[in-house]
Order: C-alpha cells, then sequence, then structure tokens
C-alpha cells in the first residue's frame, strides 16, 4: 500500500487510520488518481475486471466503505451512515488522507450518487466523474418515474430484516441479470450474504430511500453516465433525467443488460470508460 502522499499533514495517524478503515489499496504506474467506489452490498473486489486498464496510466484506488468487504467494522456508526452523508464523508476522507487531487471518481450504482454529492461539497478535488448505473432517486413521485413504488421499497426493506438469505437470493440474479452466467448472481449473493445484516439493512434504506434530484444541479464536474440496458435498478428513463439535470454530462446506452456491467461486460464497461476519458 502506497504511503499517504501529504506534504504538510498535521495528523498523519488520522490519515494511516482512515486508509486502514476503509481497505484503501492503491495500484498502478500512472500519477492521476482514479478512485472507485463501489455498490451497495459489494466491495472493492467487483472491480477486478476493470481496473487493470487503467492501471497503465493512472493512480487506482480502491477502498470499501465501513461496514463493507474488508474495511474496519468496528468503525460502523449506525449515526453517520444512516444516510449518504457518511458515505461521502468516507469518499472526501480517503481522497484527503491520499492527498488526492484532480480525481476520476468512478461510482457504481448508490456511489454514483455518492460522488456527486462528494463533488458537490469538494468540487476542487474532482476533474471527472463516471456514473455507472446512477439514479438520483428510486421511487416513483408524481411525474418521475424512479422505477419502484414506495411500497416496494418498504416491502424489500421488512423482507431484508425477517428473512436477510432469502432476499439475497431473490435479488442478486434480478440485479445481475445475465441468465446465461449464473456464476455472477452467484459472487453477488454471496457478497450481500457477507455483509452484516443490519449494517446491510441501513445501507439499503439510505440507498432506496434517498432523494438527491435537486443535488444534481450543484455539480458541473464533466461526468459520464452509463447506463445499461435492461436495468431493473435504473431503469433507461432514470439516466436520462440524469443527463438533463446533470450539467456537463454525457450520456452512454451500453449494450450490457443488468446493473452490473462491470462484472457481466467488462470489455464494454472499459471501452466506454477509456472513449470518454482520452476523448
Amino acid at each position: 500500500m502506497n504511503g499517504n502522499g501529504t506534504d504538510a499533514a498535521p495528523d498523519k495517524k488520522r490519515g494511516t487510520d482512515v486508509l486502514i478503515r476503509n481497505n484503501v489499496k492503491v495500484l498502478g504506474l500512472g500519477s492521476r488518481p482514479m478512485l472507485f467506489a463501489h455498490g451497495f452490498g459489494c466491495d472493492q473486489n467487483m472491480w477486478r475486471y476493470v481496473t487493470p486498464a487503467f492501471e497503465a496510466d493512472h493512480k487506482v484506488v480502491l477502498f470499501d466503505y465501513v461496514g463493507s468487504g474488508k474495511s474496519d467494522r468496528g468503525a460502523y456508526d449506525p449515526a453517520k451512515y444512516a444516510t449518504l452523508d457518511g458515505y461521502v464523508d468516507d469518499v472526501l476522507e480517503v481522497c484527503e488522507s491520499l492527498d488526492l487531487r484532480d480525481v476520476v471518481f468512478v461510482g457504481h450504482s448508490v456511489s454514483s450518487m455518492v460522488g456527486v454529492l462528494a463533488a458537490a461539497k469538494a468540487p476542487k478535488r474532482f476533474a471527472k466523474l463516471i456514473l455507472i448505473g446512477p439514479s438520483p432517486c428510486y421511487i416513483n413521485d408524481g411525474d418521475y418515474v424512479g422505477g419502484f413504488e414506495r411500497d416496494d421499497i418498504e416491502g424489500l426493506l421488512q423482507m431484508m430484516e425477517k428473512n436477510y438469505i432469502g432476499w439475497a437470493s431473490f435479488l442478486a440474479p434480478a440485479v445481475m441479470q445475465n441468465p446465461d452466467r449464473p456464476e455472477l448472481a452467484g459472487e453477488l449473493e454471496e457478497s450481500f450474504c457477507s455483509t452484516d445484516p443490519i449494517i446491510a439493512r441501513q445501507f439499503a434504506k439510505a440507498t432506496f430511500l434517498s432523494d438527491n434530484r435537486e443535488d444534481l444541479r450543484h455539480v458541473d464536474v464533466p461526468a459520464l453516465i452509463m447506463q445499461c440496458s435492461e436495468d431493473m435498478i435504473a431503469p433507461n428513463v432514470v439516466g436520462e433525467y440524469v443527463h438533463r439535470h446533470l450539467a456537463n454530462s454525457t450520456l452512454r446506452v451500453m449494450s450490457a443488460t443488468g446493473h452490473c456491467p462491470h462484472m457481466s461486460h467488462p470489455d464494454e464497461t472499459v471501452s466506454i470508460m477509456r472513449g470518454w476519458l482520452d476523448g
């Protein structure tokens, strides 16, 4: 693991603690930082098919949110992580600890909105945003189509509380799709099941009950929106909404189906990311 990279860090111990807390790993030969943020129920390992393509010319930074993967779960604070703001703080604290600037932020699913919120809070840290399957609001509201009714979300949360294993086995294949490759859904289900059910439910509540539509207008960092086909979590209309309301954004509709193209269709994912970055 690289050092924290700060020139005048008044609290080096705190920086080191953050890197341990979030299981931060730094890879690659380049100097420009590229920070990958995983989605709900996942961890940094889900990026393994994509990150090697950027290691030659970027400093690739991977981490786990507190409560996910190999993070320090003892650092989990229910009050801090009751909303997405806690996860935004994780991102900004990792950036501060490594003194990352001019960052290319890559966020999957809920991390797309975490990236938007982080860029709104600390715009000088971020040069570009790559948002994979973003949704600013999952619940239908008047003319806005998020893809779910509130009763759907409440039912999902209740199922998590009553039968977490059953919830994971139901949701993983629906999210992943690509039924001809059941190993992908199996990996996602295993990832769901490796997370503490109480932490997972609170993260799910923070994710699916959030409404960040108004936050989109506060960000003008160049952004790439990668919209998957046949995505039950973030349908096409949601990607189009984000594109309309996020200034300086580019929308790319993918051939990939499901909600996790970095796992199911890594070649297409890399190609679109690279084309936009190089362009």
